[in-house]
């Protein structure tokens, strides 16, 4: 039975790490695509902070989610996104940008 629970257990690691690690080279890639878009942003409209454009973008994608229609983007996608948004929310909650 500790086989299993071991075998288990690493599983889950795995698994946990490999959507990790997906999200990660999500928010590289974007990074690079746009730019330091969401801590430097042009300001060309919006004069809000970066925290609360974040929170407006997770409202957005929440939205999504909830109205279900995966023509545009598919749940995975949003849901990566989320936890993206998520990730850099927290880093700007840490302080950790240039803003």
């Amino acid at each position: 039975m500790d086989g299993v629970k071991h075998r288990n257990h690493e599983d889950f690691r795995k698994k946990v790490a490999n959507v990790a690690s997906g999200i990660v080279n999500l928010l590289n890639l974007k990074n690079a695509q746009y730019g330091d878009s969401v801590f430097k942003p042009v300001r060309i409209f919006s004069k809000s902070d970066s925290q609360e454009a974040l929170r407006v973008r997770i409202d957005d994608k929440l939205s999504r989610l909830a109205r279900g229609n995966d023509s545009i983007e598919s749940d995975i996608d949003i849901v990566n996104d989320l936890i993206g948004y998520l990730i850099l929310l927290r880093i700007s909650m840490d302080g950790d940008t240039d803003e």
